[in-house]
């Protein structure tokens, strides 16, 4: 029988010598809010056309410790038929990170585009459930390009001055 590595948790071996990995140490709702301000005339059907779907995303990050890092994915939603709201939720899902070996020029950007992305599968079953829950069909947000989303924050912070290894 062939030695193994040791199982690290995460489901793969531990790192081999100066590779670069992310580990996940935890995951977490912070803040999940769910409104149905209209219930039950907002489960009616309704004429015309389905709802307008408004969702913003926006990511978060603390650094711990020298490899530590809390990300947080925040999604903030509605949908509305008519300008009347049917539903609104707001989630604030987030994860402890531990980044090793990475070079520093590539740590911001794994910060906060790797995680968010490792984050993003969870927090959408989230809001699916609660919409759900709600007494609406399941709304699953179709997937996030978290680079785009990296590149426009950047962009907007470029003129605002920021600073620091997690300023965003």
């Amino acid at each position: 029988m062939a030695d193994s590595p040791a199982a690290n948790g995460n489901g793969g071996g531990m790192p081999q010598g100066d590779a670069p990995t992310i580990n996940a140490l935890a995951q977490y709702t912070k803040d999940l809010s769910f409104e149905n301000p209209n219930a039950p005339r907002s489960l009616q059907p309704k004429e015309g056309q389905g709802p307008q779907i408004n969702i913003q995303v926006n990511v978060n990050a603390q650094q711990f410790s020298e490899t530590d890092f809390e990300v947080e994915l925040i999604l903030e939603g509605d949908a509305k038929v008519q300008g009347e709201v049917l539903f609104a939720f707001d989630v604030k899902y987030a994860g402890v990170f531990r980044m090793v070996n990475i070079p520093a020029d590539q740590l911001h950007p794994a910060v906060m585009i790797e995680c968010p992305r490792l984050l993003f599968p969870f927090a959408r079953q989230i809001v699916a459930e609660a919409v759900r829950n709600g007494g609406f069909p399941p709304l699953y947000i179709d997937p996030i390009d978290f680079v785009a989303l990296y590149r426009q924050k950047a962009m907007e912070t470029q003129g605002a001055g920021a600073t620091g290894p997690l300023a965003s």
